[in-house]
């Protein structure tokens, strides 16, 4: 039997424990990029195999980069949707205070992105007094922007991990193991840009190594800030401080 780490939190909203399995079920079912397996999933706890922990290698880096080429290129059941069989809305944050996340299906990626990514946390943001007017109408007109489909890409749904910063990778002997997702259909650019956004170990080699699986988009390295204004977003709605600026800065780069 695996040795197991117990995550736990009788304060984390309904349904949240039930939320990440299904995502971490639901990208396991790819293959591509391995996923931590779910062992058990109650009302207040997940089981996951404990990992250990080594350092990352060059090959590692290109090895996931391949994987998650593989991963994404599964789909979706469209822009906004969740896993397989859930219903309903999901969570992105840290367990001590979980954002909700919206789902649906949207037509396009840029009225996705718009609608359930940037409004949400803009709203949000004014009620708890992080934004005030004049950030939330910079943050409506790039919805607006988005949402004519001024970024749209050849791009279908992708399986994504959806909260890919370097501390949901772990590495092991093995190789990297995907942990704590917010899984569902989005942009393959998005997980990449939030791969760079915080560091992530032999990023350049990663994003070769995708690029040779399955070639990105013309122009997408321009568009790495605007996939950054969502994390962003969370980021300033929960801590404030100098992530305010950095989101609207990155805001106002796509106007």
């Amino acid at each position: 039997m695996p040795r197991r780490y117990r995550k736990t939190s009788t304060a984390a909203p309904a349904g949240y424990f039930a939320w990440e399995a299904a995502g971490l079920r639901w990208l396991g079912a790819a293959g591509g990029a391995a996923v931590a397996e779910v062992l058990d999933a109650g009302p207040h706890h997940l089981e996951l195999p404990l990992l250990d922990a080594a350092p990352p290698t060059p090959r590692a880096a290109e090895d996931l980069g391949r994987g998650l080429a593989t991963l994404h290129a599964v789909g979706a059941g469209g822009w906004g949707a969740g896993p397989d069989g859930w219903d309903g809305d999901g969570w992105l944050g840290p367990l001590s205070e979980p954002l909700p996340l919206r789902l649906g299906r949207w037509g396009t990626w840029g009225a996705f992105y718009g609608q359930a990514r940037v409004l949400p946390l803009a709203r949000l943001g004014r009620e708890r007094g992080t934004f005030d007017d004049a950030d939330v109408a910079v943050l409506e007109r790039l919805a607006e922007r988005v949402g004519s489909g001024a970024f749209d890409t050849p791009d279908a749904p992708a399986r994504l991990h959806g909260d890919l910063w370097s501390g949901n990778v772990v590495w092991t002997r093995e190789g990297a193991v995907l942990i704590d997702p917010a899984a569902h259909g989005g942009h393959r650019e998005g997980d990449l840009a939030l791969l760079a956004l915080f560091g992530a170990p032999g990023l350049e080699r990663l994003l070769a190594a995708y690029d040779e699986a399955a070639p990105l988009a013309d122009g997408w390295r321009s568009r790495v800030q605007l996939h950054q204004v969502h994390p962003l977003l969370l980021h300033a709605v929960l801590f404030g401080g100098g992530y305010v600026r950095q989101a609207l800065d990155a805001a106002r780069r796509y106007l």
